[in-house]
């Protein structure tokens, strides 16, 4: 996969909640989707990662509906679409020199986990890599983005930090309220990513990260998925690719370019950037990158910096206490 183009990671897209509420979907070519295999190779994609999120007007937020999206990912993903599932340090270590097409599950808000840590290790085993602890609002570990009172984590949310340093679970912060990302800045022990986030300085949405918040990834050697979602791109939402660039010129300045990533948010979206529509559109972004930036750090950008941090990261199958 990839040939004759640069290799791509991309760390958060929503096809899961679309499989869930319409099983016939094809992940392999069908239209409904942003995401398919057949554009990921197109595009030169190596690594995708899928969220599974709830939603609210679909029902309870539930763990059931939390092991049916687990349960499509290996169906339709690993399964009939033909992805390897990442869960582990040393399998991330031999992407850096193979070639192949790999998918890795993230939690995007852990309302569905019901407050119960053995939920959280049930899912670990079964291959989810990354919690995203809150969407916009409040649930039972933390207060989200848009929530008004800013809090931080509760009890039962520090003892899942807690449990997610000691199992290996990797921790995103990408709608985490201000005041939630500081607390877990000083709990956690381990570095922790913003999977689709992009500068609040470039564009102030209220989900984008802060210079503070920036600096802090960066001295924790963290991960910054810079995202296309419009609204987050441009303030009016008329966005292009080449508006991405100057979110990217702004972590840079901010000393972060090995921290900088891609986290698309297809699937989860329905107006796009101009030129980033979906994962085949990677080849010729890559070709803009290329006419502004060196090929070591667009290298990095696109897939070397997501690999390297998965690499380090990623729990190791051998050691690892949870392996099933």
């Amino acid at each position: 996969m990839g040939t004759g183009k640069m290799r791509v990671a991309d760390f958060h897209c929503d096809v899961l909640s679309k499989l869930q509420s319409a099983p016939n979907i094809d992940f392999r070519k069908d239209a409904r989707l942003d995401v398919t295999s057949e554009r990921l190779m197109a595009g030169g994609v190596e690594l995708q990662v899928f969220a599974i999120y709830l939603s609210a007007a679909q029902g309870k937020l539930s763990f059931e509906r939390i092991l049916g999206q687990i349960e499509a990912y290996r169906h339709n993903v690993v399964g009939t679409g033909g992805l390897q599932c990442l869960r582990w340090k040393e399998e991330a270590a031999g992407m850096a020199v193979t070639p192949s097409a790999w998918g890795m599950l993230s939690l995007e808000g852990v309302d569905g986990l019901e407050g119960n840590l053995f939920y959280a290790e049930l899912i670990f085993e079964l291959g989810v890599r990354f919690l995203g602890l809150t969407w916009n609002y409040a649930n039972w570990a933390a207060d989200g983005v848009l929530e008004q009172r800013n809090g931080g984590f509760t009890e039962q949310g520090r003892k899942l930090i807690e449990w997610c340093n000691d199992s290996g679970m990797l921790l995103d912060v990408s709608h985490l309220a201000p005041a939630g990302f500081w607390e877990l800045a000083e709990r956690s022990s381990r570095p922790f990513i913003a999977s689709h986030s992009n500068a609040a300085a470039v564009c102030g949405h209220p989900r984008n990260l802060s210079d503070e918040q920036i600096g802090a990834l960066v001295a924790m050697d963290g991960r910054i998925g810079l995202t296309f979602v419009p609204w987050f791109v441009t303030a009016g939402g008329d966005a292009k690719a080449a508006d991405v660039l100057r979110h990217i010129e702004h972590v840079c300045t901010l000393g972060g370019s090995r921290q900088i990533m891609f986290g698309s948010d297809f699937d989860g979206i329905e107006s796009w950037v101009e030129g980033l529509e979906h994962p085949g559109k990677y080849a010729e972004f890559a070709e803009l990158l290329l006419r502004h930036y060196p090929e070591d750090e667009v290298k990095g950008w696109l897939y070397g910096n997501a690999q390297s941090f998965l690499a380090s990261h990623l729990p190791a199958k051998t050691a690892n206490i949870y392996l099933s």
